[in-house]
């Protein structure tokens, strides 16, 4: 009996909720559905601070998981190496882990593990970082190990071999790397051997062959200075219990004796005047690397959020028209791609991709079909759609506090409005058609492009030379990388 009337009720439910499925409209397929408005970002107040020596702290509350991310900025990243000595802030700063006050590489390795805790350093163009993440209740444990390795690093010399050999084998590897050498063999094309942009953030084999711990103290010595930082703080934390750790740990701090390094102005480069094609022979490679561009714009463009639509459209998004075009329509590539490479200086614009060998002429034409379209009018719907790509994804960029510490970095960095987070969406939804039309125009010039071609010359060179897209050299694999 009771089984029967089990059987009775789950049937009667069954038929209900089949009753309810058909009385409810069926779906409308004849477009797809529309995007929902971005999910809200409410942003804690950025609380901004002072240590008793001048260092700025700016704290971000974020109360709901145990942990904190410390950050130390350092407004001195690779842009600031000094002639001659390219890659030294790249090793300066990989040096910071290796021995720090009174512990060796693998002892402050041991101490941060203990404490459940992720410590490193990294450099970027324009700065350069000590990163600290760690359960809360390690947070006055961490600090001091982390002050140790930004405040007092020792630069053994055992440890700068280690380093100096494995930049050298990854230099080596580089050159076998047919994305490598587009990449850099693009960016030393377009700035030439003397700007800092054109020669990679690690440097040269000739310069790290050269470097000694006395040059790293000397450039850290000039670069780390509480006159030349910030702290930030991002977590379940609060402003009246983290301060007195930061003073007790980073107040002490003072510039070292002799001036701070006078700031690296970079030389001005010119624009191309007309197109270039540069081919690097690397005989045998499995494809055809293609790297298409100019000198960009700096992070301080007043364009910046028309310029963020226009390369979302043309080829930042998969379903961008680079990516459409040369990936789903002829499938030349797995993924075609631009970007514009925002720095304190204009860094490049850049399209590019990996294509089959045989493909090369024809992909290089499909490119500079989708770059002189996007200087015409945007449709509507299209641009819709870019819009809503950008908006929709913005707020997932602040869902972990290592996320908003990132985004602290850049507002430090480029001396970005308190404001400015909440109003990104806003501004990219009042991008218009006539402004993505107005920047492309501005900013997408493909008769002054320079293109570089990585891959085996016998097979490219007869596909390139008869679409006449410009003076067409030869360049070495040595010219790229320098000397071994």
């Amino acid at each position: 009996m009771i089984r029967d009337r089990r059987f009775r009720l789950s049937l009667l439910a069954i038929l209900i909720g089949a009753a309810s499925l058909a009385a409810q409209q069926p779906p409308d397929r004849s477009r797809p559905p529309q995007p929902g408005p971005p999910p809200a970002l409410n942003l804690p107040q950025i609380q901004k601070r002072q240590l008793s020596n001048g260092l700025p702290v700016w704290i971000v509350e974020l109360h709901k998981v145990p942990v904190a991310q410390v950050n130390l900025v350092v407004l001195s990243g690779t842009a600031q190496d000094p002639p001659g000595k390219f890659g030294i802030a790249s090793l300066t700063s990989a040096m910071l882990e290796e021995g720090a006050g009174s512990r060796s590489a693998l002892e402050l390795a041991d101490a941060v593990d203990y404490l459940g805790a992720d410590l490193n350093a990294a450099t970027v163009t324009d700065a350069t970082m000590v990163r600290l993440h760690v359960p809360v209740a390690r947070l006055a444990e961490a600090l001091p190990i982390m002050a140790d390795v930004a405040l007092r690093p020792t630069f053994p010399n055992d440890e700068l071999e280690r380093q100096r050999k494995q930049r050298l084998t990854n230099i080596i590897q580089a050159r076998d790397d047919p994305a490598t050498i587009a990449a850099i063999g693009f960016s030393r094309l377009l700035y030439g051997r003397a700007h800092r942009y054109g020669t990679p953030g690690f440097g040269t084999a000739e310069t790290i062959k050269a470097f000694t711990t006395d040059d790293l103290r000397a450039f850290y010595n000039a670069t780390f200075r509480p006159t030349n930082a910030a702290l930030l703080a991002v977590g379940d934390i609060t402003a009246e219990a983290t301060m007195p750790l930061f003073e007790s740990t980073f107040g002490t701090w003072k510039p070292p004796g002799g001036g701070a390094a006078a700031a690296e102005r970079l030389p001005p480069v010119e624009q191309p005047a007309a197109r270039e094609v540069s081919l690097i022979d690397k005989p045998g490679a499995p494809q055809t690397q293609i790297r298409i561009g100019w000198i960009g714009v700096p992070r301080s463009t007043p364009d910046y959020f028309p310029l963020i639509v226009l390369n979302t459209l043309l080829g930042g998004s998969f379903s961008s028209r680079l990516n459409m075009n040369l990936r789903e329509k002829h499938g030349y590539t797995y993924g075609a791609s631009s970007s514009f490479d925002m720095r304190a200086s204009a860094g490049p614009f850049s399209a590019g991709a990996g294509v089959q060998t045989d493909k090369t002429g024809e992909a290089l034409k499909e490119f500079f079909n989708e770059l002189n379209a996007i200087g015409k009018p945007v449709p509507a719907d299209e641009l819709a759609r870019a819009r809503n790509y950008v908006a929709l994804r913005f707020p997932g960029g602040f869902e972990t506090t290592g996320d908003v510490s990132r985004r602290l970095e850049d507002a430090l960095v480029y001396k970005l409005p308190d404001d400015y987070f909440s109003k990104y969406v806003q501004n990219i939804q009042a991008v218009t058609s006539a402004d993505v039309q107005r920047v492309a125009q501005k900013y997408i010039q493909p008769a002054r492009f320079i293109v570089t071609v990585v891959g085996d010359r016998q097979q490219i060179e007869p596909q390139i030379r008869p679409l006449n897209l410009g003076t067409l050299k030869v360049v070495t694999i040595d010219d790229v990388f320098g000397p071994r």
